[in-house]
């Protein structure tokens, strides 16, 4: 999921970029309607947010699942050290996605300040 990530967030790591070829230079003023384009520009980033914001809170809430259902497992064979593990593998990735949350506020917020 991090590299799926990494590549929907090409658009807020090149927005410096997209703005800078949003905004003609005099000699493209009449050809290019620099209000339309920062419109589709802007509505590019909202479901670009939108979209990664829905894909980690999935994960978040099946990831969030599985480890409820192991933990009920566990209580009931406290011996078995592949269910430990297991759970301790889906522990380990719950937490990374809801840290994959906090990065995408930061990501979110950075783009949002430079679109300002």
């Amino acid at each position: 999921i991090q590299e799926l990530l990494k590549v929907m967030r090409t658009i807020d790591d090149r927005i410096v970029h997209e703005l800078n070829t949003t905004i003609p230079t005099a000699s493209f003023v009449g050809k290019v309607d620099p209000g339309q384009t920062c419109k589709e520009l802007y509505q590019s980033l909202m479901d670009a947010h939108a979209n990664r914001e829905r894909i980690i809170k999935n994960c978040i809430s099946q990831t969030s699942s599985v480890v409820k259902t192991l933990k009920e497992e566990r209580e009931k064979a406290h011996d078995d050290v592949a269910l430990l593990k297991q759970l301790r593998k889906e522990q380990t990735k719950l937490k990374l996605m809801q840290s994959e949350l906090n990065v995408e506020e930061v990501v979110n917020d950075r783009s949002w300040k430079v679109l300002s």
